[in-house]
């Protein structure tokens, strides 16, 4: 089961981790991750790097097909990455692309995007020139983003592109069928065009989105699901049992304020909803689902110190940012609404229409409205598909909203609140923050040390600006069916490979 519905399978578009991970078992790039986000070849058969590491050049199999029959060649890479930071995809992610030549000057619009820094060098080579060393970029190279795209199908499907199950090709191990762009059911069959097709054992797997905990538990005890997500007092029931899996994610929920809102510009006013939330209840009480406590935005266990050792999380941690204090946050309220000349705070808090999503809703309600008589805060949930579009236009108060990283780098969490970021929907900015992210990718790429004292300064901006107010580290709990085994899981980037999934008889 899945908690939501597919929002898109546009390789260029997809933001989503549902629809990550059905991009990622539908379609396959230059590599796979395995365990512990290990590189593997996929599409490439070898790789050689230039002693300054600005020039990859990739080997690609000769027996990869796409499920129309076409060859995968370098140039459907070529083809979808220019037509990712092609300003007019409009693309959320094309930020991601950032250290290939020339993206940078693309997305400012200096450069036109076939001037990126990839060519195909006959059908089955691929060359890529990067502006400056990029040390996380084999694990980029295993996502979603940066996967071929059948220029043939694009152009056919045109706006419908990644739509529908039917609005697509495939190249990976599986074929998505029945999915309609709005239906609750579809299926992964197995792609009898894939190179690797004798070593996929499963021949379908069957997805159905059940939004409601007690129905999926319900349909996985009468055999129905083989697979299901638990939460609540469910968990304290299950843990025990050997079908039952915890699933650590590199994913932080948090909260995101307009800041087209002026009394969100005050930073006291950020701080106060932050210190008016208890984070212990919410994992411990209204989750109950194995998420946990956040230190701060990026998450624990994704990145350690190279030095020594420790973690990311760890030493970058501003403790009042995540830490409840009733009496500072209404002191701290009182000082913020006078500042901006208004005696009363209302806005509405944003989420999915999920469980948790509701829950979680509810909660924060009740506790900024702690704050004091003078504090409304009305509650809307919407499907998820909406909550991202609204989002994205910025047609909210505050929403609740998650990031899961894209690979294991502070990074892949840090840059999302660069000014200008697409993602940046609450529209927070400040100088200092971007002129440390922008070190970390350029003056100090190269520094190991340099580039971590970069990325801690501007995590402890953040979090002392209360740029976004972090609600918990998410964690899923999982009942599996004992005989499913094979599947692939990490923390970071694609969650679920299934490529090697096979019932046990």
């Amino acid at each position: 089961m899945v908690a939501s519905e597919i929002p898109t399978m546009d390789t260029s578009k997809v933001t989503d981790t549902i629809g990550l991970t059905q991009l990622a078992n539908t379609e396959e790039g230059l590599y796979r991750l395995g365990k512990n986000s290990s590189v593997h070849n996929a599409l490439a058969t070898s790789t050689k790097v230039s002693k300054d590491k600005k020039t990859y050049t990739f080997t690609l199999r000769k027996n990869a097909k796409w499920s129309n029959g076409d060859p995968v060649t370098a140039k459907d890479f070529v083809y979808s990455w220019q037509r990712t930071v092609n300003p007019k995809t409009a693309s959320e992610y094309a930020y991601l692309f950032s250290g290939i030549k020339n993206a940078d000057k693309i997305s400012s619009g200096k450069v036109n995007y076939k001037q990126l820094g990839v060519k195909a060098d006959g059908k089955y080579k691929l060359t890529v020139t990067l502006d400056r060393p990029v040390p996380y970029f084999k694990l980029l190279m295993g996502f979603a983003l940066f996967f071929p795209q059948n220029q043939k199908a694009v152009e056919k499907y045109g706006s419908k592109y990644g739509t529908a199950s039917n609005k697509l090709v495939y190249n990976g191990p599986y074929k998505s069928v029945g999915w309609t762009g709005t239906n609750l059911k579809w299926k992964l069959v197995k792609n009898d065009k894939y190179w690797n097709k004798k070593n996929i054992k499963m021949d379908t797997i069957n997805y159905q989105v059940v939004k409601d905990p007690a129905t999926a538990l319900n349909l996985y005890n009468s055999k129905k699901l083989d697979v299901t997500t638990i939460t609540g007092s469910q968990v304290a029931q299950y843990k025990n049992n050997k079908a039952y899996k915890l699933r650590k994610e590199a994913s932080t929920f948090y909260l995101q304020l307009n800041e087209k809102r002026s009394y969100f510009q005050n930073k006291k006013v950020r701080q106060a909803i932050s210190m008016a939330i208890d984070r212990d209840q919410l994992t411990g009480k209204v989750l109950a689902d194995g998420s946990q406590k956040p230190l701060g935005y990026v998450s624990t266990g994704l990145a350690e110190n190279p030095k020594t050792g420790q973690d990311f999380a760890k030493e970058a941690q501003v403790k009042s940012a995540v830490t409840q204090n009733l009496t500072q946050a209404k002191k701290l309220l009182k000082e913020g609404l006078k500042e901006e000349g208004i005696s009363k705070l209302e806005f509405t808090l944003m989420a999915d229409d999920t469980a948790s999503g509701k829950t979680t809703n509810e909660f924060l309600q009740s506790q900024i409205e702690k704050l004091g008589s003078n504090v409304k805060v009305n509650v809307q949930n919407i499907p998820f598909k909406t909550r991202l579009a609204n989002s994205t236009k910025g047609n909210f108060d505050a929403v609740i909203t998650g990031w899961g990283a894209d690979f294991s780098d502070p990074i892949s969490f840090l840059q999302l609140f660069v000014t200008g970021n697409s993602n940046n929907n609450g529209k927070w900015s400040n100088k200092e923050y971007d002129k440390l992210i922008k070190a970390s990718n350029t003056t100090d790429a190269k520094n190991e040390e340099k580039r971590w004292d970069d990325l801690v300064k501007a995590e402890k901006i953040l979090m002392q600006e209360q740029g976004i107010v972090p609600l918990y580290q998410q964690a899923a709990s999982q009942l599996w069916n004992t005989k499913l085994k094979g599947e692939v899981y990490n923390s970071a980037g694609i969650n679920f490979d299934y490529s090697g999934l096979y019932l046990e008889k």
